[in-house]
């Protein structure tokens, strides 16, 4: 019988494989392992640092790497922290690695040991893979048959029996992380010219008039790379021009780009590209904010403005990302 018989749901008692209710998560998770949520299973020295860390509360997906294993995943939870022990390092420098494992000895091509009631396992633990380099950022570099995740490397000084949280690199990583991209245009609006250059740096202004948008940001999201585009700025009067340009997102500023127009003896057209990344606090997230484009003048030493007029556009691009990594509070 080529098929597995009993498809995933089939009425009458019917009795399905643990290989297609694998296949079930593992469509579930669209093939991804990982984190569930951005905080799951973080890796935390003890308040007291000793000889032990803490996996905190989670949950998470683990791909099936045994033999044979396609197109199937783990769903797996912890509901209470983890402790787990270190082992104290000697006159040398070590590194261990943190990961969730699968250890089922049911799976075709596992060779686990089998739990003493196979009913309720155990047949996933919090492990410490011992002694890795420490440029290792993924289980599969060290052991790459084991169905586990990477959760965290501990990097240990010689002569070290308590871990800080200092020691501890997370390397988590989302299953499915939620990404939103918002883009905003404003064009044509400025039939009389609006200036920027009259305001001097450090102070900025809102350039140019009107290149303001309410932004909501996800409740979920940790970072936010932010891009925003000047094009056609005219320069028109007879001086160069220099500046700088910038977003905020609320309290959150993007690193500046700068602007340097030379006169050239006619009137001329500038595109400007600026932005960067920022990190979104905890206290911003699932409220709104002034996505605003802002721009000024250098400090002193050019008197040159650029303007936005009938022939300007201005676009505002910003995407959320839910990032494990970002401990932003």
């Amino acid at each position: 019988m080529p098929w597995d018989s009993v498809p995933w749901f089939t009425e009458g008692g019917a009795e399905h494989s643990s290989e297609v209710a694998r296949l079930l998560a593992y469509a579930a998770f669209a093939g991804a392992e990982g984190i569930i949520g951005n905080s799951d299973l973080q890796v935390k020295a003890l308040s007291s640092p000793g000889s032990s860390v803490q996996v905190m509360t989670g949950a998470c997906a683990i791909l099936n790497r045994a033999a044979g294993a396609r197109y199937q995943a783990y769903a797996a939870r912890l509901p209470s922290a983890d402790t787990v022990n270190i082992a104290a390092t000697g006159a040398t420098a070590r590194s261990d690695l943190i990961v969730a494992r699968i250890e089922n000895p049911y799976s075709y091509g596992e060779t686990w040991n089998q739990p003493a009631d196979p009913t309720v396992g155990p047949y996933i633990f919090t492990r410490v893979i011992s002694g890795v380099p420490k440029t290792t950022t993924r289980v599969k570099q060290v052991r790459a048959g084991d169905s586990a995740i990477t959760l965290a490397r501990i990097d240990i000084p010689a002569n070290a029996s308590a871990i800080t949280q200092g020691m501890i690199k997370d390397l988590r990583e989302m299953a499915n992380p939620r990404r939103r991209r918002v883009v905003r245009a404003l064009r044509g609006t400025w039939t009389t010219p609006d200036e920027v250059g009259n305001t001097r740096y450090p102070s900025w202004e809102e350039f140019p008039n009107g290149a303001r948008w309410d932004i909501e940001v996800p409740e979920w999201a940790t970072k936010a790379t932010i891009m925003a585009t000047w094009a056609g700025l005219d320069q028109r009067n007879a001086k160069d021009s220099y500046g700088h340009l910038r977003v905020v997102l609320g309290s959150l500023a993007t690193p500046i780009t700068n602007f340097n127009c030379d006169w050239v003896g006619s009137a001329q057209r500038f595109t400007f590209v600026g932005g960067g990344d920022v990190t979104i606090p905890a206290s911003m997230r699932g409220n709104v904010y002034d996505l605003v484009l802002e721009g000024c003048g250098a400090s002193s030493g050019y008197t040159g403005v650029l303007e936005a007029d009938g022939g300007a556009t201005v676009f505002a691009d910003i995407e959320f990302v839910e990032d494990p990594t970002e401990d932003a509070v």
